[in-house]
C-alpha cells in the first residue's frame, strides 16, 4: 500500500473525532434555539384552577409602544401564544424582575444582577482592574443586589469598560467565559440554572409559569436571529415549564 495513502488514512482517523465533537457542540446550541414546547394535549396545568388572563393580550396604544418593545397584541390568544410583556403580570419572568434566588452559595436580587455582575472584576488581582484608566463604578457584589433597569444600566457601563480593555469575556466563580463566543454554551448553563432557581424560589412565579401551559411564550423585545441561547428567556422558561412536577 502506498505510503501517502497510509498517512492520509491515519490523518483522517485523527481528525474525524474532532469534527464529531464540533458538530455535537453546534448541534447543542441549535437545539437550545430551536426548542419546541410540549403541546397542550401532551401536558396540562398541574393546578386545574388555572385560567389564562385576558390582560395578557390587552392591546397597548401604538403611541405608547417603546422602540425596543413587542407589545402584547403582537400575538393572538387563538394562536396559542403570549408575549412576556413587562406591562402584564408576565413581566415577572423578565431577567429584570426583582425576584431573588440563591445559586452556588450566592444570593442574587435578579437574573439581570447575576448577568451584568459577571462583567465586573471578581477579585483584587482581576486583570480587569489592572488598567488605572478604566474605572468601575460599582463592585460585583453591588451589581448582584440590583434589579430592573438599574442593573441593565450598570451592565452598559461594564460593556464600555470591556470595549476599552479589548476583552470579550466574563467570569463566574473564577471561570473565564467568552459568553458570545466559544463559551456561549457554558454561559447558557449558568443562566438556565439561575432561572430555574428563581422559579423554584418564588412559588407564585412557579404557579404562574405552570398556568401558561399550552401557550408558546414570546419575548417582549427584539433579538438578533443568531443570538446566543442564553438570551432566549422565552425558550428557557418553556424548557423549565416542561419539567415542573416531574
Amino acid at each position: 500500500m502506498p505510503s501517502f495513502f497510509i498517512k492520509s488514512t491515519f490523518f483522517l482517523f485523527l481528525i474525524t473525532p474532532l469534527f464529531s465533537c464540533a458538530s455535537a457542540i453546534k448541534s447543542q446550541s441549535q437545539n437550545q434555539l430551536h426548542y419546541q414546547p410540549q403541546s397542550q394535549s401532551q401536558i396540562q396545568p398541574q393546578n386545574q384552577t388555572c385560567t389564562y388572563n385576558e390582560d395578557w393580550w390587552k392591546p397597548v396604544p401604538d403611541s405608547e409602544v417603546k422602540p425596543w418593545e413587542i407589545p402584547p397584541q403582537a400575538v393572538k390568544r387563538e394562536d396559542r401564544a403570549v408575549i412576556l410583556s413587562k406591562r402584564t403580570e408576565l413581566g415577572v419572568f423578565s431577567n429584570l424582575s426583582p425576584h431573588g434566588f440563591e445559586l452556588d452559595g450566592i444570593q442574587y436580587a435578579s437574573i439581570e444582577g447575576l448577568w451584568q455582575g459577571m462583567k465586573y472584576p471578581e477579585s483584587t488581582n482581576d486583570e480587569r482592574i489592572q488598567n488605572p484608566e478604566v474605572k468601575w463604578p460599582f463592585t460585583r457584589e453591588q451589581i448582584y443586589q440590583m434589579s430592573g433597569f438599574e442593573s441593565k444600566k450598570a451592565g452598559d457601563l461594564a460593556n464600555a469598560n470591556m470595549k476599552k480593555l479589548g476583552i470579550n469575556w466574563v467570569t463566574y466563580q473564577g471561570e473565564k467565559i467568552e459568553y458570545k463566543g466559544a463559551g456561549r454554551d457554558r454561559h447558557y448553563e449558568i443562566i438556565f440554572a439561575a432561572t430555574e432557581r428563581k422559579i423554584q424560589s418564588n412559588p407564585e412565579i412557579k404557579r404562574l409559569l405552570d398556568c401558561t401551559r399550552g401557550l408558546t411564550l414570546r419575548l417582549d423585545h427584539t433579538q438578533e436571529p443568531d443570538v446566543p441561547a442564553a438570551y432566549r428567556t422565552d425558550l428557557i422558561l418553556m424548557r423549565i415549564r416542561d419539567g415542573l412536577g416531574k
